[in-house]
């Protein structure tokens, strides 16, 4: 069509019934133009109606225009299209979270709480138990190393560190040794 969308004694109609009038001429050829572009039906439908309400806007531009109605409305569908693509390739990637990973997982607060825990469980052991545990846990020595460290033979660095954990493990379940097996276990006395 060569000349205006509408004539001009049209232009006082409703926005409706100029949007519906310009779809019926030109929705198809502007709908099959957006879908070559993008390669995606639903993102064609969406440059459409982009390109419809542009129109409206510039309804006055489209009536006293001399090209063709249908071209501004392919070159809009176009601009809308490139400015789409510039748009999703202008920001970041996303990046999909592997599968099994939730987002409360990769939380550190449970390690900085497990890690306060242990701390203070460590403070509940006696200095042999706790050097021992220091030295094979934190320095990853070996049991040999550790005894060289300490000062003291490989058979009581193995025997405190058996203590030691036995000790945290009871700590961690809540389950206090009575009496000779928390001095045996190696925690400080604690003052009732």
């Amino acid at each position: 069509m060569a000349g205006p969308l509408w004539p001009r004694d049209r232009r006082g109609t409703t926005d409706e019934a100029l949007i519906r009038s310009m779809y019926e001429e030109h929705g198809n050829a502007l709908l099959a133009y957006a879908t070559r572009l993008t390669g995606d039906r639903a993102a064609a439908e969406d440059v459409v109606q982009e390109t419809l309400i542009r129109a409206w806007r510039h309804a006055d531009a489209l009536a006293d225009s001399k090209g063709s109605v249908r071209g501004w409305l392919l070159t809009v569908a176009r601009n809308i299209t490139i400015d789409r693509h510039r748009a999703k390739t202008a920001r970041p990637a996303e990046v999909a979270e592997s599968p099994g990973t939730s987002p409360v997982e990769r939380d550190h607060a449970d390690t900085v709480v497990d890690s306060m825990a242990l701390l203070g469980a460590m403070d509940r052991l006696t200095p042999e138990h706790r050097a021992v545990l220091t030295e094979l846990y934190y320095r990853q020595r070996s049991v040999s190393e550790a005894a060289d460290a300490l000062g003291i033979p490989a058979g009581t660095v193995r025997s405190r560190s058996h203590y030691a954990l036995r000790a945290l493990r009871a700590s961690f379940r809540d389950e206090s040794p009575p009496g000779e097996r928390r001095r045996a276990a190696g925690l400080k006395e604690v003052a009732a």
